[in-house]
């Protein structure tokens, strides 16, 4: 279910180098750019297990036939995050539709939290292809209610999840509650998650590390 593309060496292992580099995470803009080339090669990635057709293109010298994408796209993303990435994955997939949700944390005075959807815009979702993009799958939670709060939209055909970093627990907890048809595309995965679901070594908090501290 899970793709890790971080355990074959490539240049995609520097971008998860430097966006996890406390010294080089305070330059937002090549944190921002990082994100967004990880969002690329996994959407290369990805689109390997696409549906394609037969398409004939005429060059100025002849006709060329060509497998192009038979697929419907829609990218999916959780503000504030998960933008850059969403971009990367935008630049290859440059013809999908375009989703977003806006999640925060519901804090109680035990310290305790829930994850509470605010807003969601999305195109219909029936027989398309549906990638939700976030830099963190940390506890996983955030990632299945925004899928199940975008499920009011139509049923997707087979979702992908695309992640800079994720937890083992957060793994988990996607392979338990999301669909069967549901593909996982990851850059790294770390053993470590708080208590304040942070993941550990991780790399801090990519919407702050993006965008700036939140007041």
């Amino acid at each position: 279910m899970a793709n890790i593309i971080g355990r074959t060496n490539s240049i995609f292992n520097q971008f998860v180098a430097e966006i996890r580099d406390a010294s080089i995470q305070t330059d937002s803009m090549r944190f921002r750019r990082n994100l967004e080339r990880m969002g690329e090669i996994m959407a290369y990635e990805l689109s390997k297990d696409l549906s394609y057709k037969i398409s004939s293109v005429t060059t100025s010298l002849g006709e060329a036939e060509v497998g192009v994408i038979d697929d419907q796209i829609v990218i999916g993303t959780i503000l504030r995050a998960g933008l850059p990435l969403h971009q990367g994955v935008l630049n290859y997939f440059d013809r999908a539709q375009n989703a977003f949700i806006s999640a925060y944390r519901k804090h109680h005075k035990d310290n305790s939290f829930e994850i509470a959807i605010e807003y969601l815009s999305s195109p219909d979702l029936d027989g398309k292809i549906l990638i939700l993009t976030d830099p963190m799958l940390a506890t996983g939670s955030s990632m299945v209610l925004a899928f199940k709060g975008l499920l009011s939209k139509g049923t997707p055909k087979h979702i992908h999840i695309v992640a800079a970093i994720a937890s083992k627990e957060g793994l988990q907890y996607v392979e338990k509650n999301m669909p069967e048809n549901t593909t996982v595309w990851v850059g790294a995965v770390d053993d470590e998650l708080t208590v304040q679901s942070y993941i550990v070594p991780g790399l801090g908090d990519a919407g702050d590390l993006a965008y700036g501290v939140k007041s």
